[in-house]
């Protein structure tokens, strides 16, 4: 099988490229290594035979002009994502995530498959105006209950391409599966998610201990599981125009508790220190994964003190710029 990881130098990219290699496939990467690591991770897995990276801006025309078409699976992964990176620059999360997708669509080949990845985001509002249950299924209404929310920019874009991609693949003859991403987590994943924010604070010995949002709830998904879901899903004749929640419903868990499991992994004990939860961040996200499931057959594996001991490990050795 030959598949095409637009955006696959990053953190899922990457555990995914491994996977598929791992399984036997050819696989090309491409990445503008804007966000997405050049380093030794990459470095190995290059040196694999079946494996091609390519450094191109798939916001310019000329990248998809140079790539070959024929895959068996597409998966597109690019996209500007961070809470920082949202409030500091919205207009490149827009003009990023929106021209990545489009330029994807012109390119597309009929028959091709391929997986637009996406986010709970994009129905967050529905869950901050009360109005969407949790755990959540796909079957929610997508609203703008706060055009002017600080993350809304990244979840308009992603809306968007939600759309697009659906629509899109009934028109030209491809396929399509939309993945909503919950709360994924795991080894290289940079400093912004919370996971490896607390290891790399732990790290340098903060104390007192800042828990911005302490009083919320989310259900953390192991990068292993989502890379599993994703390829049951791009093997599932069924999943086609679909929209799938991808995540880990077993552990919902208190952030609280959360700075407490990875202060205890850490083997330190400073005084935590409760925060309010940033702006735009809901109370409580946790999918209902019941498609998944009917479609895949997928269950999570890893727990969540196994994968934060795992990603901790990792920022021990690795660290952060």
């Amino acid at each position: 099988m030959r598949a095409l990881l637009l955006g696959g130098a990053g953190f899922i990219g990457l555990h995914l490229a491994r996977r598929l290699v791992s399984d036997g496939h050819q696989v090309t990467i491409v990445d503008d290594f804007s966000r997405g690591r050049d380093d030794a991770d990459l470095d190995r897995l290059r040196s694999d035979p079946a494996v091609r990276v390519v450094s191109g801006d798939l916001t310019a025309p000329d990248t998809w002009a140079a790539l070959p078409t024929g895959w068996d699976q597409i998966y597109l992964l690019a996209a500007v994502v961070g809470v920082r990176n949202v409030e500091q620059d919205p207009a490149r999360v827009v003009r990023v995530n929106t021209l990545s997708a489009m330029h994807l669509l012109d390119w597309v080949a009929p028959g091709e498959r391929v997986f637009f990845a996406s986010t709970s985001e994009v129905y967050a509002g529905g869950v901050t105006a009360g109005v969407v249950p949790v755990p959540t299924s796909e079957t929610v209404p997508t609203m703008i209950s706060d055009i002017s929310a600080p993350r809304f920019a990244y979840a308009v874009s992603k809306l968007l391409g939600e759309a697009a991609f659906l629509h899109t693949a009934r028109a030209r003859g491809f396929e399509t599966v939309v993945g909503r991403f919950h709360n994924v987590y795991g080894p290289r994943m940079g400093a912004d998610h919370v996971i490896p924010e607390m290891s790399l604070r732990a790290l340098r010995g903060a104390d007192p201990f800042p828990v911005p949002g302490a009083d919320q709830y989310r259900a953390f998904c192991h990068v292993d599981d989502a890379v599993e879901a994703m390829l049951r899903l791009m093997a599932a004749p069924a999943a086609a125009g679909q929209i799938v929640h991808i995540g880990n419903d077993r552990e919902e868990t208190n952030i609280g508790d959360l700075a407490k499991l990875v202060l205890r992994v850490a083997g330190v004990s400073p005084a935590i220190e409760p925060e309010t939860a940033p702006p735009g961040s809901v109370a409580r996200r946790c999918p209902d994964l019941s498609r998944l499931r009917e479609l895949t057959g997928y269950e999570p594996t890893v727990g969540l003190e196994e994968g934060v001991r795992t990603t901790f490990s990792w920022y021990r050795e690795h660290g952060w710029p």
